[in-house]
């Protein structure tokens, strides 16, 4: 083995310094300034992302509060609208309560009058109708007929003791 010889360690010394100080400086010059030039650039990249992240954290934290105070001033509203519908639904329902209370007293005075009236001519027949039963059961019995106003004066004066 070449390396091992003791002969050539001296040039074989004198080409690692020549080539460690090729490399250092190749390093030192080209390599890590370019590297140095990345590291800076995505330094400067990741601040950039990272302030532009602030900016719209603190625009977005700042629509959602204007969304919030929207639906908040939308829910008021609503509700309020709402109270009003209320409001206008229980009016008319008692305003058309009302007129069909007034129509069903209309209706029940009427009613009550008609059946008044049928009620005074029914008993108008009543007393009729009993004069002449009357009239017609004392034929029988005596077998003589009553006189009209007799008999009619008899059955008016026992309704009146009746009612």
């Amino acid at each position: 083995m070449p390396q091992l010889e003791t002969a050539t360690f001296l040039p074989q010394l004198i080409w690692l310094l020549i080539t460690f100080a090729l490399l250092y400086v190749l390093m030192a010059k080209v390599a890590l300034p370019r590297v140095a030039a990345v590291i800076d650039e995505r330094k400067r990249r990741l601040d950039q992302d990272l302030a532009e992240a602030a900016r719209l954290k603190r625009e977005t934290g700042a629509a959602i509060a204007e969304y919030e105070q929207a639906l908040a001033t939308a829910r008021t509203k609503a509700q309020a609208i709402a109270g009003e519908a209320r409001t206008q639904i229980a009016a008319e329902w008692a305003a058309q309560r009302s007129r069909v209370e007034a129509d069903i007293a209309q209706r029940t005075k009427a009613a009550e009058a008609s059946i008044q009236a049928a009620k005074q001519q029914a008993l108008g027949q009543v007393t009729s109708v009993a004069a002449g039963a009357a009239a017609d059961v004392v034929a029988r019995l005596s077998g003589t007929a009553p006189a009209g106003d007799a008999v009619n004066a008899a059955v008016a004066e026992a309704f009146a003791k009746r009612g």
